[in-house]
């Protein structure tokens, strides 16, 4: 995942796979078939995710809860959008990118600028 490490990408997919908030522990204890990990590097990830921004915490005892700040979908779009701002060429961008959709993919785009601009021309 673009703009996480390797661990934090791990966290994200297995907060937002769950949804559900979730303490150090039971990340752990759901991660170690993966790789062994030592349960003060998932708290020091969580914390960082959670300064970064990325999470929101709530507390459960003397630990704490963890849920995403967002979305995984408001996550790619807000990727999308940076990668757009980014590029030299906004227009050349998205003609590159749209030549790599499907055909299922382009009407879905389609849809959802019929869906946004309704949305915007009922202002």
């Amino acid at each position: 995942m673009q703009g996480f490490g390797e661990l934090e990408a791990a966290l994200m997919e297995l907060l937002w796979r769950r949804g559900t908030a979730t303490t150090v522990r039971e990340a752990l204890a759901e991660l170690r078939w993966h790789r062994e990990l030592a349960y003060t590097t998932v708290m020091t990830v969580f914390d960082n995710l959670h300064r970064k921004g990325w999470l929101t915490r709530e507390p459960a005892g003397r630990a704490y809860r963890y849920l995403p700040a967002m979305s995984r979908d408001q996550y790619v779009a807000q990727t999308m959008h940076d990668a757009l701002v980014d590029s030299g060429d906004r227009l050349e961008a998205l003609t590159a990118f749209v030549g790599k959709m499907t055909l299922d993919e382009a009407a879905a785009l389609r849809a959802a600028l019929s869906t946004y601009e309704r949305r915007i021309g009922g202002r």
